[in-house]
């Protein structure tokens, strides 16, 4: 079949990629997966700890307008690949550490590492793939998310336990040293990818960008996302942590049971989010967003239930649930946002919503989470995340009622 090297290719690029992207997840965890003994070493408080995840969160939000720039006019691929460089070594950095200023200067670059790369990447998967499977083709890339996150967990519970946390970090950065040269060898695919010669411009002005804040499925949904993130990212950093102070479990033995729970809803979260995404697309544009908001409103309550009940197995069986319906916005509200805009500003779309969702998300989330521990207790103080991902549900419906209009703008649209 004529179309089958490149074909191939494409696959090629969209594993490598993955990849990438679960190291990217993977380096992130491991540090939620060793708090325990981090606090233990370093004679640490909650909001300490919690500061840690807010200074990659700082670092990877501001940085990301600036990458999204440089994603709209230079390769690509160069960025994915320097980013990954930088953030590997910052991680192996982060190994040494001894002090907790270099904790949270090495956390920070981590973040500077990943914003290269996560500014960038979507769009590149994008465009090496045709439009109608592009729903599945992103929630493939996401399913580094829960598979990254789980491997993080994993790895920290196991080798923290074993070695002690500095050898985590020195393991999580390894792989990530080994795959910089062929990311970097990969081919940059036409911007746009299949779409018409009409969407596809590399001239951008500032209009352009400022276009952005006028539109309002993109909006709404970086809104919804960023209540997702704020409640999500606190739950990944504390879970852990809750299993092991309010049931009993050791820190292996905690991660373990949450990475697996993770890894597993997670894939079959992400997966079955594309597929319906796509399948109902086919019948109207608004089937991502909703997908994903009947996912955060089914999840939202069981949320609620894992965190109450004095059971373990009751809670995990919730946290399965729970995280299976909230996966399920993975791949739909991704690729809403490239369904919004045009080529020409995607990475800058992406980088404007990575530092919205984080700023007002988890690079807050965590701390706040860790300060009302520190005075109210961690089941407590965690109650607030089901809230924010009611909010997150409430706003996808909302943006369901914009979204058929502005993707026939964008897609009509004569630059």
């Amino acid at each position: 079949m004529n179309n089958s090297p490149k074909l191939n290719y494409s696959v090629y690029a969209l594993v490598l990629l993955f990849a990438i992207n679960l190291l990217n997840y993977v380096d992130r965890q491991v540090l939620f997966a060793v708090f325990p003994l981090i606090k233990e070493e370093l004679h640490l408080s909650d909001t300490a700890l919690g500061l840690l995840g807010s200074a990659f969160m700082f670092s990877y939000m501001t940085s990301a307008p600036l990458f999204g720039w440089l994603g709209d006019r230079w390769r690509r691929v160069k960025l994915a690949g320097l980013g990954l460089l930088l953030w590997s070594i910052a991680t192996a950095t982060t190994g040494l550490a001894g002090k907790y200023t270099t904790l949270l200067i090495s956390r920070a670059t981590v973040g500077v590492g990943e914003a290269s790369f996560g500014t960038v990447s979507p769009g590149l998967v994008s465009d090496f793939f045709p439009n109608n499977i592009r729903g599945r083709v992103i929630s493939f890339f996401y399913l580094a998310i829960p598979v990254g996150s789980a491997f993080g967990y994993i790895l920290g519970g196991i080798l923290g336990q074993t070695l002690g946390w500095h050898a985590v970090f020195f393991a999580a950065a390894l792989p990530g040293i080994v795959l910089v040269l062929p990311v970097l060898s990969l081919r940059e695919p036409r911007l746009g990818g299949t779409e018409t010669e009409t969407m596809v411009s590399t001239k951008t002005r500032s209009g352009d960008y400022l276009s952005l804040f006028r539109n309002r499925s993109f909006v709404i949904n970086t809104l919804a996302l960023s209540s997702m993130t704020f409640a999500l990212g606190g739950l990944a950093q504390w879970m852990p942590t809750f299993l092991q102070r309010m049931h009993g479990q050791s820190v292996a033995v905690g991660n373990t049971l949450f990475g697996a729970i993770t890894v597993v809803s997670g894939i079959a979260g992400t997966l079955t989010g594309g597929w319906l995404g796509d399948m109902f697309h086919k019948k109207s544009r608004k089937a991502y967003v909703l997908v994903s908001a009947w996912g955060f409103l089914l999840g939202a309550p069981i949320a609620v239930y894992a965190l109450l009940t004095p059971s373990l197995p009751r809670c995990l069986g919730a946290i399965f649930l729970a995280e299976f319906f909230l996966f399920l916005n993975t791949g739909p509200l991704n690729t809403v946002i490239i369904n919004v805009t045009r080529p020409a500003i995607r990475a800058m779309a992406f980088a404007v919503n990575i530092f919205c969702i984080h700023a007002l998300g988890d690079a807050i989330s965590p701390a706040i989470l860790g300060r009302l521990s520190d005075l109210w207790g961690l089941r407590f103080s965690l109650l607030i995340t089901p809230l924010a991902i009611l909010l997150a549900s409430l706003l996808s419906f909302l943006c369901s009622g914009f979204i058929e209009q502005d993707s026939t703008d964008v897609a009509a649209r004569n630059v």
